[in-house]
């Protein structure tokens, strides 16, 4: 079965080792991330042999600004390597004041949605400054991917929960939105709440929860939201495709509802 793993990461060959290094270095300083591991180097040819050891054959790259200065040239990194298997978003910082026109900019260049972390970028993801960001998004076609929940690397309060993506869906029904990590990682009793069968314009990705999900909850949502409103991913470098394929598989789903979560949802987000 083709495994379209919707949730990865990786850096320019440039970038890739200091980055890694600095990210793991965040973890060292919480015992209840201290013993996180990066599976690949942060490079997109280790990124590409990770898949083929997982089986996975094709992957979404969900590169973020971390400043307003990085969006152009992380952009046009993303444009030039995206081909074959690998398929990328692009990035705005909430802070540029030119991030509706590199939306503009993110669709000329070929990439497919935009990716935003609200630990690493600093805003609720709910907030009306967004608003223009996101109806640019929708207009062009663009699909949105959020990090929902907590992060080994963020700190302080968690500033992307469940119920902003509800208020986004609401306002802006036209616009595809990807809440990763099944809508909040830790927040999955507020995505059953909030989220899970209310909205057919916000998918759900299985990125990096088999270690903090019971499969009860997990199924529970699936089949509440829609299996056609799920989307495989791992987190790659932060998880083993592997990890998330064995935890899909030990749920009692149809074929039908697995290709969808495997492959046929993200073909269709995607076009």
């Amino acid at each position: 079965m083709r495994i379209f793993d919707f949730h990865t990461h990786a850096f320019s060959e440039t970038i890739a080792q200091r980055a890694m290094a600095s990210l793991l270095d965040t973890t060292k300083h919480s015992e209840a991330t201290r013993s996180m591991k990066a599976y690949t180097d942060g490079t997109l040819s280790d990124l590409k042999r990770l898949m083929a050891d997982s089986g996975v054959t094709s992957a979404m790259l969900l590169p973020i600004a971390t400043k307003p200065s990085q969006q152009t040239t992380i952009n046009n990194w993303a444009a030039e390597v995206m081909g074959g298997e690998i398929f990328c978003c692009g990035t705005v910082h909430p802070d540029a004041e030119d991030a509706v026109s590199e939306v503009e900019r993110i669709k000329s260049l070929g990439l497919l949605g935009l990716k935003f972390h609200s630990e690493y970028q600093g805003f609720r993801p709910d907030e009306e400054r967004m608003m223009p960001i996101y109806r640019k998004a929708a207009e062009l076609g663009l699909f949105v991917v959020f990090h929902g929940g907590w992060d080994p690397f963020g700190k302080g309060e968690i500033l992307a929960v469940p119920r902003s993506f509800a208020n986004i869906a609401e306002k802006l029904p036209e616009l595809n939105i990807v809440a990763a990590h099944m809508g909040g990682m830790k927040l999955f009793d507020e995505v059953e709440d909030c989220i899970a069968g209310k909205f057919g314009n916000i998918y759900l990705d299985t990125g990096v929860v088999a270690d903090f999900i019971e499969r009860d909850q997990l199924l529970r949502i699936i089949r509440t939201h829609g299996a056609d409103k799920i989307l495989f991913g791992s987190d790659a470098p932060w998880d083993d495709p592997r990890k998330e394929i064995a935890m899909i598989n030990s749920l009692p789903l149809t074929d039908d509802e697995r290709q969808a979560i495997y492959f046929k949802n993200a073909e269709k987000i995607i076009n």
